[in-house]
């Protein structure tokens, strides 16, 4: 440490592996451990969004056979599993954020989980550019077009379906009592 000024002797102290002053085990200096009770916690949220996905995929797997897609015809499976996902994820959000009482693993499991894996952003896409490649420029574009609108209008729908079910008032209706 010859050459060591003292405006710069910090740049060579001897740093815990850990900020909390635990020993790091061998071979781990550079990564500190979470505590074992968050580590459980995000294996337990794992576990439930790998068993929601299962879940959601299984459902859109039955769907995509219930609604075989004909070689030159509209792939309406992806589009009814995508724009129906939309409708539960927008009623979804309403009962987790406005009506249920808070759960750790609800969001998770439903949203990421049984939505995530049942709605299919990639088999859309794949469908669009199979679609452009064939040369069905409108089908493509048409598809890409309604999948987007209809899946906005699907989350609004199933925003004001669940406020409707819960007995929750809208958003106008909360908006003018507040500035009563």
């Amino acid at each position: 440490m010859a050459n060591v000024t003292p405006h710069d002797r910090h740049l060579h102290q001897q740093l815990p592996a850990d900020p909390a002053g635990a020993e790091a085990e061998e071979g781990d200096v550079f990564r500190a451990r979470p505590p074992a009770r968050r580590r459980g916690r995000a294996f337990a949220i794992l576990a439930v969004i790998g068993l929601g996905g299962g879940i959601g995929s299984s459902g859109r797997y039955l769907l995509a056979h219930a609604l075989p897609t004909p070689p030159d015809g509209f792939p309406w499976a992806t589009f009814v599993t995508n724009v129906s996902g939309c409708f539960l994820l927008g009623a979804l959000m309403v009962f987790v954020l406005d009506v249920w009482p808070p759960s750790r693993y609800v969001r998770p499991f439903f949203g990421v989980g049984v939505l995530g894996g049942f709605t299919t952003f990639s088999t859309f896409t794949g469908e669009i550019v199979h679609l452009a490649q064939d040369g069905r420029w409108a089908v493509a574009d048409s598809y890409a077009l309604d999948s987007l609108i209809a899946g906005l209008v699907a989350v609004w729908c199933g925003m004001a379906l669940a406020r409707a079910v819960a007995g929750l008032p809208s958003r106008r209706a909360r908006e003018s009592k507040e500035r009563s």
